[in-house]
């Protein structure tokens, strides 16, 4: 699909085409990957969010994993010397 843009202050544009000139691609690949991550930055924002909670429930499940292989394992060194 095709989006065409009018009266764009030639100023920005002479930053757009600096910025476009320093990594190398074009205007218009510089102005696509732009729109594209507007576009999709929320979606991100919220699948990057669901995963640090993720992560976070994780931890703590793994925490209390650890604490319990530390109790059986104090429980089992106790039965061992009985």
């Amino acid at each position: 699909m095709d989006i065409f843009l009018r009266n764009i202050d030639p100023i920005a544009v002479k930053k757009i085409d600096e910025m476009a000139k320093k990594k190398s691609i074009s205007r218009q690949e510089l102005l696509k990957a732009v729109i594209e991550k507007s576009a999709y930055e929320k979606e991100q924002n919220e699948k990057d969010m669901r995963n640090e909670m993720i992560i976070s429930k994780n931890i703590i499940v793994m925490e209390k994993m650890t604490e319990a292989v530390e109790r059986l394992e104090n429980l089992l060194y106790e039965l061992m010397e009985e």
